[in-house]
């Protein structure tokens, strides 16, 4: 294989050994799991002896409700964007488990639904259509949650892979936000028909305390937190460079930026105040370490709104919301450290090429070599620190190296001893994953953070 550019390895920055943290994951998982208990408990001490095929109905109809009331909870508190769980989880976790758990709760509905008709059914001994009718409207509270009940089932048919295949970011993010919506409406068919909560002061206070602390972290964290940090930070466009074909570096200027506590690694929401791009904010990278009154973001041309990044002019104002993610220096648990970037996936690994203490690697695959975004920047850090650089591209095929376990052992004969920080398109980074576990690095030690929210 033939690199295109390497920088001999010299002196590494001192190495910081870690140790092992308490697994953050796990406990979440375990505090929601908890909490799901906690739920099937009140469902339990509130019920007596179940009885034929109207009560087990019934009965089963009472716990999908209460499960979905309490998932849909933790599905908005999963994307409150609460520092503490973004940071130590990381962003793209937080919504792998929101999908997972929403594709659960829209079963769980759908299964309340259609278990309480039927278990009232038999009771009543009318008909689907007469029990139907007479739950909606003369129940109190249900016409809301009718309401509630559609829009959110909708929500999960526009988040389906097939839907979203068919709609730009920003339609779905707006969309989505009928979540909300649907939540507070369904919420007070729960106190006023419940059998678990009517009569049962402290659990309706209890179930009240879980709804309004959501409903506080997402007004702190999406709502009032961004308008804060715009009003105190006062961002705007300086500069927009081209860095490769389709790929710019916007440049910010604002004050007291050290305060937002940004890490190399880590990403913001930006919102540009300017003509088709104010209502819509996008997660890009942070490309530099930032600075007291300076920050970069680079970006690929992809959709509309990364391609009018290019014609930003000075003097935009910014929101920035943020930083978010876990994507850092935190997650490294060895002193040697492979940096593995494809295409515009360099742009976070390049601030961490810069800050990283220890001996570093990077390995930077593009198609072209004018692809290789940031490349002399990439070089001159790896000159100043002594670190070792591969880039790679697939043409012309002289410069180009397979993705496998053996090809990156050839290059890093130790490869097993180090963390790895990998980022890059879907298609490379699955491949690469599959290689680096070749290799025998456990699956722990492989850090990789996806944006696509």
């Amino acid at each position: 294989m033939s690199a295109i550019s390497q920088t001999r390895r010299g002196a590494p920055h001192d190495a910081r050994p870690r140790r092992l943290p308490p697994a953050p994951p796990l406990l979440a998982q375990g505090v929601i799991w908890a909490g799901a208990a906690g739920v099937l408990a009140l469902w339990w001490t509130g019920t007596g002896s179940v009885v034929g095929p109207a009560g087990w109905l019934t009965g089963a109809g009472r716990i999908t409700g209460l499960l979905a009331g309490y998932a849909c909870a933790v599905l908005v508190a999963l994307m409150a964007r609460v520092p503490l769980l973004d940071h130590n989880l990381g962003s793209d976790r937080l919504a792998r488990w929101h999908a997972m758990g929403g594709r659960y709760t829209v079963s769980l509905v759908l299964a309340h639904t259609l278990l309480i008709i039927w278990g009232y059914t038999l009771t009543s001994r009318n008909g689907v259509l007469h029990q139907t009718a007479t739950l909606v409207l003369d129940y109190p509270d249900m016409l809301k949650a009718t309401a509630g009940f559609l829009l959110l089932v909708g929500t999960g048919v526009i988040s389906a892979r097939a839907a979203r295949r068919r709609m730009s970011y920003e339609t779905w993010h707006y969309l989505h936000f009928a979540t909300y919506l649907a939540v507070f409406l369904a919420f007070g068919h729960q106190l006023s028909n419940g059998a678990d909560f009517v009569g049962r002061r402290p659990v309706q206070l209890g179930w009240y305390a879980l709804y309004m602390t959501v409903a506080a972290l997402i007004v702190r964290y999406r709502f009032v937190a961004p308008v804060r940090r715009a009003l105190r930070h006062r961002l705007r466009v300086a500069d927009v460079r081209p860095e490769a074909p389709g790929v710019v570096s916007v440049h910010l200027t604002g004050e007291r930026l050290t305060e937002l506590g940004a890490r190399p690694g880590q990403f913001f929401r930006w919102r540009f105040l300017a003509p088709g791009l104010w209502w819509t904010a996008n997660p890009y990278s942070l490309s530099a370490p930032a600075l007291p009154h300076h920050l970069r973001i680079t970006v690929k041309e992809v959709g509309r709104h990364s391609a009018a990044l290019a014609r930003l002019r000075p003097g935009t104002r910014v929101w920035a919301e943020g930083p978010y993610g876990g994507f850092t220096e935190a997650r490294r648990r060895s002193a040697k450290v492979l940096l593995l970037a494809g295409g515009v996936g360099i742009t976070p690994l390049r601030a961490l090429f810069e800050t990283l203490p220890g001996e570093v690697t990077l390995i930077y695959r593009a198609r072209r070599p004018e692809d290789l975004a940031l490349r002399a920047e990439l070089d001159a850090i790896g000159a100043t620190r002594g670190a070792t650089v591969h880039c790679f591209v697939d043409e012309p095929a002289t410069h180009s190296a397979p993705l496998t376990a053996r090809a990156l052992k050839s290059l890093i004969p130790d490869l097993a001893a180090h963390d790895v920080y990998l980022c890059g398109p879907p298609g490379m980074t699955s491949a690469a994953r599959r290689a680096l576990r070749g290799a025998g690095i456990p699956r722990h030690r492989i850090h990789h953070e996806s944006f696509e929210f």
